[in-house]
């Protein structure tokens, strides 16, 4: 008990009187320790050395108390002093709390005596505990303070969307002089108003606990009121004892081995774009074709302003440049990380996307077609607006070749050119081959024989929740392996399959794979997509019945989802389905969700579980407040019917931020993250 006693110090004339305090207080269940101090002249070292945490005094002469109180105030003036007499009353009680003392005791009143002491402890720790926790405040924000001044991060720190203090570096990037120009600003009005909902809902999920490591991309606005990217990181804090954000823009940081790197990548790029040239776009690109896909497809872009004769006229060769490299600059700010862009030709650029679906592809390229044609270029007080034109072209995942999909796009292009420019035109070379059948009947011996050698394998893919839960469910995907063991995506059997009738047996696979699945894991919602073969098929739900108890499997673990472009085709038969798969203790999900002209009354219809909002309305959701304000009506129909809605295809942290603000319950794409293999009969 000695080590862990509290010392307390004993002034009294006599040695007697500790082991009666001490025997009192043990007695009391008080683990304390009493250090006897004979005299004044003792007190000061004593309080020095031993560093009490409560002083008693016990004297009868009346000016010790005072003495001792005024020591006390010199080397710790916190510290509890009380003062023990042989007997209290008030004026004996009101002289010495006049002198110094907290209270005083007496040993005829034992109880009393045990409870003041314990009191006065009490509040001794917690006093302690409080000056312990100022001074780490106060360290803390010395500490902060230092890392913004030294920071070369850019550093600004926002309390409820206000920008309350930024360091040095932080100014420069902006352009201002001092933090008193800047601090009390809305964050808002720092960057253009089209970042400004990812910003918003960043900083709303940031607040709540619920942003991961994401960095968005914004367009923000000097002080000189010109624009720059910037790609900012956010971090929970806490300025003044209130919670904040901090907006982090990290500095380069390159070590000199990497200067090699540096250089050879200036060599290959426009200096004044930053874009690969034609040489290394090429490599890049069939680089890039060789590498394996995990999951969507991949397509070519060529993408050409119109007109640019006459801009080249009017600006001359010279100046004409300075529109090249804004002309550039926008392509590149509406492509992801992942994507790559470079210069094909002239004006033209190329873009390689990696995307969920075609549609999601020409969502993108009609957003950038729209974008242009809202788009006034300002170069030395002349205002420049044009439209432009896109060549697509669907890449193949099989034995792709660069220069064939590259002549692909530049085809579309030219065709795209002389039907009037401002358009997308896309080709598919296979669609457009009069050998389709030719080719159909490769892929139908390819699906047949993996379907008797069981070569099809489920991947999954989660799907998280916006508010912070964990959703625990997951879209089952499936892959075609070749007779090579090499993966086949769904883009490229899923076609011939549709053509040939073969739909209903895939179907048929993936489900049963998914039910033992589902056995296996006895927990999480399994999510399966069923074709329209399928849904015509009037012996489903006997067989499903089958399976179901088969594989002894809860049927609450299974959500069927069919398109919405076929639920809205055969209105009558997937209602039907729909209160049939509900007897059963199935769910349902409308698919592809938002891209017909029937979406909100088909909820009417059909009583869905869930919905999932279509991939390509995410194509630039974060700069586009026509298709942001769709989507907030889209979510907003599911929800008055109590229908949780999940936006597929999630490629960006800009487009999940807005998801926060428009109602989105959940999400799932390979930005969050790529799909996993399942291997049946593992645990």
């Amino acid at each position: 008990m000695e080590d862990t006693a509290l010392p307390l110090l004993v002034l009294s004339p006599g040695r007697d009187l500790v082991e009666v305090i001490n025997g009192l207080l043990r007695r009391g269940g008080m683990a304390a320790h009493c250090t006897w101090v004979p005299g004044l002249h003792e007190l000061a070292a004593s309080l020095e050395e031993k560093q009490p945490q409560l002083l008693l005094v016990a004297d009868r002469d009346e000016d010790v108390v005072g003495a001792a109180a005024r020591l006390r105030d010199q080397v710790d003036p916190g510290l509890p002093l009380l003062a023990i007499h042989d007997e209290l009353d008030e004026a004996r009680l009101a002289k010495d709390l006049a002198d110094g003392a907290q209270d005083s005791i007496s040993f005829a009143m034992p109880a009393r005596f045990q409870a003041v002491i314990e009191r006065e402890l009490h509040r001794r720790r917690l006093e302690s505990a409080l000056d312990s926790t100022l001074r780490t405040a106060r360290d803390s924000r010395r500490q902060l303070e230092t890392v913004l001044s030294r920071s070369n991060d850019a550093i600004g720190q926002v309390q409820e969307g206000i920008l309350v203090d930024a360091n040095t570096t932080w100014l420069e990037l902006f352009g201002y002089a001092s933090t008193e120009e800047l601090a009390g600003q809305p964050v808002m009005d720092l960057v253009d108003e089209e970042s400004q909902p990812a910003l918003r809902g960043a900083l709303i999920a940031c607040i709540g606990g619920r942003w991961a490591d994401h960095g968005i991309t914004v367009d923000a606005i000097h002080h000189d009121s010109s624009r720059f990217p910037l790609e900012l990181n956010l971090a929970l804090g806490e300025r003044d004892g209130e919670p904040c954000i901090r907006l982090i823009v990290p500095a380069p940081r390159r070590e000199e081995r990497h200067l090699a790197e540096d250089f050879a990548a200036a060599v290959r790029c426009n200096p004044r774009t930053g874009l690969l040239y034609r040489p290394q776009l090429l490599q890049a690109l069939g680089e890039r074709l060789r590498s394996p896909l995990q999951g969507g497809r991949r397509f070519l872009l060529c993408i050409r302003p119109d007109h640019f004769g006459g801009i080249e006229h009017d600006m001359g060769v010279i100046g004409s440049e300075d529109f090249v490299e804004a002309f550039a600059r926008l392509v590149k700010s509406q492509i992801l990380p992942h994507d790559l862009l470079g210069h094909y030709s002239g004006v033209g650029l190329m873009a390689l996307l990696e995307r969920g679906t075609e549609r999601d592809a020409e969502a993108w390229a009609e957003r950038l077609l729209d974008r242009f044609r809202r788009e006034h270029f300002e170069f030395d007080g002349k205002t420049v607006q044009t439209t432009i034109t896109v060549g697509l072209a669907f890449v193949p995942s099989t034995a792709p070749k660069a220069e064939l999909i590259a002549q692909d796009a530049l085809d579309a292009l030219r065709k795209g050119r002389q039907a009037g420019g401002n358009q997308l035109f896309a080709f598919n070379r296979v669609d457009s081959d009069t050998r389709v059948q030719s080719y159909d009947a490769v892929w139908i011996k390819m699906i047949k024989a993996a379907l008797m050698e069981d070569r099809f394998r489920l991947v999954l893919q989660s799907i998280a929740g916006l508010n912070g839960q964990d959703a625990h469910m997951a879209d089952v995907l499936v892959r075609m392996i070749d007779p090579t063991g090499t993966e086949v995506l769904p883009a490229e059997f899923m076609p011939p399959a549709e053509r040939n009738d073969l739909l209903k047996n895939i179907d048929r696979w993936v489900i049963g794979a998914a039910l033992q699945l589902a056995a296996q894991r006895k927990e999480g919602r399994l999510f399966i997509r069923l074709s329209i073969a399928s849904l015509s098929d009037p012996t489903l739900l006997s067989w499903l019945d089958a399976q179901i108890r088969t594989a002894q499997v809860d049927p609450d673990l299974l959500c069927i989802q069919i398109p919405e472009d076929v639920a809205l085709e055969r209105l009558q038969q997937v209602r039907r389905l729909s209160e049939a798969l509900r007897e059963r203790g199935l769910h349902l999900a409308i698919v592809n969700y938002g891209v017909s002209e029937g979406s909100v009354a088909l909820l009417d219809t059909v009583r869905a579980d869930y919905v999932k909002i279509d991939g390509s309305l995410l194509q630039g959701l974060s700069t586009n407040h026509d298709t942001q304000s769709r989507i907030g009506n889209l979510v907003a129909a599911a929800h008055e019917h109590q229908i949780p809605a999940i936006a597929e295809r999630i490629e960006d942290a800009n487009t999940m931020a807005v998801l926060w603000q428009l109602g989105v319950d959940y999400v799932q794409g390979f930005f969050l993250q790529q799909p996993e293999e399942v291997v049946l009969g593992e645990s």
